[in-house]
């Protein structure tokens, strides 16, 4: 697939009379999805997003209720997200197809970084970050009901999930390996009912939050996001998780797995009482946290891996979902300690 060409007819279609000089990837290079930064002659500088997973209409649909999301954000995170580029008044998404090629490409303004958070955090970082995040999903909940409306959903995915199973057994391994995801996809659908899940807030969500795609004022107040591979219309617990890894003893890693385990350490705990100051949880939300991990499990690794990430990683995370991950969900998580931490009943 040639990148350049595509970025390149993407900006025709945009605007023709600016001409790019230069095209540089900088993409994290773990995802497949690609990113660069395109200078123009006059030296006016963009973002350019260029995906070919998935459904060409959900990124569409994704990229303008993140636009009108970030133009209705009020003080302080009117500024947080980074704007597309509009054209007649509407985000600008290209589609390129061509033969077996199809792809799509969005444009953003640069975004504003100002400080990373360290690897490893402090206490006062922790509570610091759970009341940011609380401050954020409140302000995201108050202009819900203002954004476009979204298709997908946590039970549509899972219920894709079980018709590959079902079609392509080989694609996910032994007959054992595909009962058992056939089971959690079951456990996954069978445990929404018993949380009293009609009573969870619907709001946008980024999912993945690591301290790669985010900055914070020296204040540690959040100050710009990018990178929205995995952004969603969904349940806020769905941030959670990620927020457990940043938060976590063992710190952000290169090298990176997704275990459960930093949902159960004092310092996630600690994260949360933050949090349920000025955004209260409920039990019941807690215990759906491990839903929660399970869904991303089998969703963005098992389902959809080897699209979100680079074969190597792919290759990795799918061994270790089927042998760490998917066991440790019923095991490894109690809910009943973070409820009983949050005096919650």
């Amino acid at each position: 697939m040639d990148f350049h060409l595509i970025i390149k007819s993407a900006w025709e279609g945009y605007d023709a009379s600016k001409t790019i000089k230069d095209i540089e990837d900088i993409s994290a290079m773990v995802s497949t999805n690609h990113v660069y930064r395109i200078t123009f002659d006059d030296e006016d500088i963009i973002i350019a997003k260029l995906s070919f997973f998935g459904k060409y209409e959900h990124f569409k649909e994704d990229h303008r209720i993140i636009q009108s999301l970030s133009n209705n954000l009020l003080y302080p995170f009117e500024n947080l997200l980074s704007k597309s580029l509009l054209k007649n008044n509407r985000v600008y998404v290209y589609r390129y197809k061509q033969g077996k090629t199809d792809a799509w490409v969005v444009f953003y303004n640069p975004t504003r970084i100002m400080n990373r958070l360290p690897r490893r955090l402090d206490e006062d970082m922790i509570k610091t970050l759970g009341s940011q995040l609380g401050k954020f999903h409140k302000a995201c909940s108050r202009i819900k009901n203002v954004l476009p409306k979204s298709s997908k959903t946590l039970r549509t995915d899972i219920y894709d999930l079980q018709r590959q199973l079902d079609k392509n057994e080989r694609k996910f391994g032994t007959a054992m390996q595909v009962d058992f995801l056939k089971y959690h996809c079951e456990q996954f659908l069978k445990n929404r009912s018993k949380y009293n899940m009609s009573s969870f807030e619907i709001i946008p969500v980024f999912i993945d939050w690591n301290i790669g795609n985010f900055s914070v004022t020296p204040d540690l107040e959040l100050y710009s996001r990018w990178d929205y591979d995995w952004f969603r219309m969904s349940y806020r617990l769905l941030d959670f998780y990620f927020f457990s890894r940043v938060v976590s003893d063992a710190g952000d890693r290169t090298v990176f797995s997704y275990v459960i385990g930093p949902m159960m350490e004092d310092r996630f705990i600690i994260f949360l009482k933050e949090y349920h100051k000025v955004n209260p949880v409920t039990a019941d939300e807690i215990r759906f946290l491990k839903e929660a991990y399970r869904f991303f499990i089998l969703n963005y690794v098992i389902k959809d891996g080897k699209f979100f990430f680079n074969e190597q990683y792919a290759k990795k995370l799918q061994a270790e979902a089927m042998e760490i991950y998917l066991p440790s969900v019923d095991r490894d998580f109690d809910a009943e300690v973070i409820i009983k931490a949050l005096g919650l009943e």
